[in-house]
């Protein structure tokens, strides 16, 4: 039988994802600030009542300062992707109570300029960010988001 700490045993925390494109088809990355070395494009989770939509539109203002009249919804995962914290991170994040996330991504394309992102938030997420190529984007994430990352750059390279 599975002990409470079995992570099988709990649930993954509903997130929503933006892949944010500029007009010549590059990714914003963001640096962690509580990580530095590791890169992610904007996402966080789905408050009680919020659509992964307004969940994904919220997160790209909350962590990047675009404002959601400054972008173009193009696609949406048709499915949920699921990734599991490492064995060190479980319990530390979230309070313990997820063993990962299940995410729900949205490739948006920017129609502003450098000068609307904005990554000095009230709550700030970044310490840099850049415009990457996809190739790069991968090499630049953590290790164990990086399979998430794969299927986000499939669904949406055609649109890309």
């Amino acid at each position: 039988m599975a002990s409470p700490a079995d992570p099988a045993d709990l649930p993954y925390r509903p997130c929503a994802g933006v892949m944010l494109v500029n007009p010549v088809g590059l990714i914003f990355a963001g640096e962690r600030i509580d990580t530095p070395g590791a890169w992610q494009m904007p996402q966080g989770g789905i408050d009680p009542g919020e659509t992964p939509r307004e969940a994904a539109l919220r997160e790209l203002e909350e962590e990047t300062g675009v404002r959601r009249g400054r972008v173009r919804i193009e696609a949406e995962s048709p499915d949920w992707i699921t990734y599991e914290l490492p064995p060190e991170l479980l319990g530390k994040l979230w309070g313990g109570r997820y063993r990962g996330q299940k995410q729900r991504w949205f490739l948006m394309r920017f129609d502003g300029s450098d000068d609307e992102v904005d990554i000095d938030r009230p709550h700030p997420e970044f310490s840099a960010w850049d415009w990457l190529p996809a190739d790069r984007l991968l090499q630049s994430i953590v290790p164990f988001k990086r399979e998430v990352y794969m299927q986000v750059l499939n669904t949406f390279s055609p649109k890309l």
